[in-house]
């Protein structure tokens, strides 16, 4: 018999040797706040979309720089295999000089001669050398585009913001899988908690049935049935640790930590007994969800991009001015060294190239209004999805409130009761692990109720408000009476 008590006080010594160990462990202390913060520090998706906004910007600054003139410098060397000059015969001015002679002296042959050699000459006048050189400088502005500008600009604008949109949406989904792994991670912390309580309190009645079985009040095996319990519990109880490894590391991974530290939650796990009706989360999906609101911008970048391709019908028209700031072989009297002046450019066939390009940002467009109109259908569905898991938790917790304190009471009563010897063992075995179940069931039910309710919040473009519902909320603490 002695034998028996130290085996068993040995398991007992064993049991409560994880326990010590685990409260060695160092522990981090994260709020769900704190976890916000070092996701928009660490996360590399929302690096990514900030990035993305910042190029959008710099390509609307690219579009914007058609409002300014343009401005060039350029220069030349260029060697001529000939130079460039004037040649004029002077038979033709020594031919009227004769006849003049002649009227006057009709025998004249000295003068006609001299004429005549002189005319047998070629008068050359250069122009420009063979050698140039010339650096000049170089003025256009579109005054009169057709509104290209002006719509390109518009576009421009609409990249921003279609950029900015999509770094929101990109900060909701992290924002719900954060939420998700942080709850998930309390969620698993608080079932462990449960079952370490379940477990102690079926060792302690394991204790308790081992003292009554040596005083000959229950048979042993009533008390190999606490025993079995006890066993069946810690098995439960290192189960739970395992999934509650699982989600430390995947919270780990999200925040990208490498601390070896075990996070601990200190947020609650929350439920609000009021909601808004259904209808006033449908409502703000035309206006709020992201897909929606991006659907809208492609649709007016579209639109913009048919007014593009209708101002291709008319001219464009600018400003041009050259300036020579250097020139060596050109004279100034041959070329000017200022000049300004205004020319236009109209394009009068392009071989349908702006009927079509027309024709596909009307395509565009309709298939884009066709998408944005099914978007917002396809997502009121997912608002009815969401709703109803958060209407289903809502539902849970109120059934279980009712259980969870007859579940209570009768683990109390039970356990008076076999201590008097009025109830058996499986009496107590019983109700303390259905106390157990709806324990956990109350959590899961918080739990499906926070995951469903960002998950909605998300959809209707206002995951911002969470936190607000969060303060409002029913908190899990009355399910542990120590808290």
């Amino acid at each position: 018999m002695s034998n028996n008590i130290v085996a068993v006080y040995g398991m007992l010594f064993l049991s409560l040797l994880p326990f010590s160990l685990s409260a060695q462990d160092e522990k981090l202390e994260l709020s769900l706040e704190q976890s916000m913060d070092l996701l928009y520090k660490e996360n590399k998706s929302l690096k990514i979309a900030g990035k993305e906004v910042d190029i959008a910007r710099n390509e609307h600054q690219k579009l914007n720089s058609f409002w300014y003139p343009s401005v060039n410098a350029g220069g030349a060397y260029v060697h001529m295999s000939n130079p460039m000059e004037v040649k004029q015969p002077l038979d033709q001015f020594t031919g009227p000089a004769k006849d003049f002679v002649h009227s006057i002296l009709p025998n004249d042959e000295l003068i006609s001669s001299i004429l005549d050699k002189i005319g047998t000459n070629t008068l050359t006048f250069p122009l420009v050398s063979q050698n140039l050189t010339t650096i000049d400088a170089s003025v256009t502005w579109p005054v009169f585009t057709g509104g290209k500008r002006i719509y390109a600009s518009k576009i421009g604008k609409a990249m921003v913001a279609l950029a900015e949109v999509n770094r929101s949406q990109e900060d909701a989904t992290q924002q719900t899988l954060l939420i998700t792994a942080y709850f998930g991670l309390r969620l698993g912390q608080r079932v462990v908690d449960v079952k370490e309580e379940t477990f102690l309190s079926l060792k302690t009645h394991y204790e308790q049935a081992l003292k009554l079985e040596q005083n000959g009040m229950i048979n042993r095996a009533e008390r190999l049935f606490a025993q079995v319990s006890m066993d069946e519990a810690k098995r439960e109880l290192e189960s739970a640790r395992k999934d509650l490894g699982v989600a430390q590391q995947a919270l780990k991974a999200l925040l990208s930590m490498e601390s070896e530290k075990n996070i601990y939650t200190t947020t609650p796990l929350f439920i609000n007994e009021i909601l808004p009706p259904l209808q006033d989360f449908k409502d703000r999906i035309p206006s709020g969800n992201y897909l929606v609101n991006q659907l809208k911008l492609q649709e007016k970048m579209a639109h913009d991009e048919l007014q593009i391709g209708r101002s291709a019908y008319v001219p464009n028209i600018a400003l041009f001015g050259k300036q020579t700031l250097y020139s060596h072989g050109v004279d100034k009297y041959l070329m000017p060294r200022t000049m300004v002046g205004v020319g236009f450019t109209w394009n009068i066939f392009d071989g349908l190239n702006r009927e079509k390009r027309i024709r596909q940002a009307k395509l565009t467009s309709q298939s884009l209004t066709l998408g944005k109109e099914k978007a917002v259908t396809d997502l009121e569905v997912g608002v009815d999805k969401f709703y109803s898991q958060i209407q289903n938790a809502l539902d849970n917790v109120k059934a279980l409130n009712t259980t969870m304190e007859m579940s209570e009471e009768l683990v109390r009563i039970r356990k008076k009761s076999f201590q008097e010897g009025m109830a058996t063992s499986t009496d107590v075995v019983d109700a303390e692990v259905m106390l157990s179940k709806v324990r956990v069931a109350f959590l899961m039910a918080y739990y499906q109720y926070d995951v469903a309710l960002i998950n909605l919040l998300a959809v209707c473009g206002t995951p911002e408000s969470f936190q607000q519902y969060r303060l409002d909320g029913k908190t899990e603490h009355f399910i542990f009476q120590n808290e």
